[in-house]
């Protein structure tokens, strides 16, 4: 895997693992996220390959900073993973305009802002990768508390199918891939906008391993979408396509994460 790689949400996670996977292939890797201390010592255990860069990508400022340092080091990019997220744990009856704010200017604008830093790069060299990492909930938004989140991910899922219509005939070589895992085994949960159950002691919870190696054989392959477990998929199309969905909704996962009142 001879690419430059620009991830976010690099610190821990689905990020984090790319990164390792991504640098044991042999590519390079451009790290941002917020925290630092844990970037650092990830580029650190990655050596010259790795390059940390310490961004806030909700502004729009940091991710063309990130472009630029990817160019100075390695003078080119060829890869831009839009990790970065955080999650919600409030129905839509509680939501404020702040969750929402929030949601969306982590969730989408990240995503748009990265897309937007990286496209000229791309479109210069005539070619490139822009992957986001978006969520099932925005497919199917079966966990209520989730609500936000989910209504940000489904904009981002459009986003990028809006995205690779509009460079499909002009750069045919510029790729557009939207990654969908389901529950992670992470700290996703826990880091939750108002706090969350751990991710990782929720049954069925997909290692990282296994989200990570999806999108490394999707940079080594590209296609438009990729669902990091094929049941999914599946599960996607039966919703969509049944003539009354309340039958689906019944069943599980829907009602993950539903409030009791007390």
């Amino acid at each position: 895997m001879d690419h430059v790689i620009a991830i976010t949400g690099a610190s821990s996670g689905i990020g984090a693992r790319l990164a390792e996977v991504a640098v044991a292939r042999g590519a390079r890797v451009v790290l941002a996220a917020r925290r630092a201390p844990e970037l650092e010592a990830l580029a650190a255990r990655l050596g010259e390959r790795a390059l940390a860069v310490p961004a806030d990508v909700t502004r729009r400022a940091d991710n063309e900073r990130v472009v630029d340092r990817a160019l100075e080091r390695f003078g080119q990019l060829d890869v831009w993973v839009a990790n970065a997220g955080r999650g919600i744990s409030r129905p839509v009856s509680q939501l404020t305009d702040d969750d929402v704010d929030e949601m969306m200017a982590i969730n989408l604008k990240s995503v748009l802002y990265g897309v937007q830093a990286a496209l000229p790069h791309f479109q210069h060299r005539r070619r490139g990768h822009l992957i986001a990492v978006s969520s099932m909930l925005g497919k199917i938004p079966f966990a209520p508390v989730r609500s936000a989140y989910s209504a940000a991910k489904a904009a981002v899922n459009s986003l990028m199918i809006s995205l690779r219509l509009e460079l499909r005939d002009g750069y045919p070589d510029i790729h557009t891939s939207t990654v969908l895992p389901g529950v992670v085994a992470t700290d996703f949960g826990l880091r939750a906008l108002h706090g969350g159950v751990d991710s990782r002691a929720l049954p069925g919870a997909q290692s990282v391993d296994e989200v990570a190696a999806v999108i490394a054989e999707l940079i080594e392959h590209p296609r438009p979408e990729v669902y990091t477990r094929p049941e999914m998929r599946e599960l996607v199309g039966r919703y969509h396509g049944a003539d009354d969905v309340r039958a689906i909704e019944a069943g599980p996962p829907f009602g993950m994460g539903v409030p009791t009142r007390r």
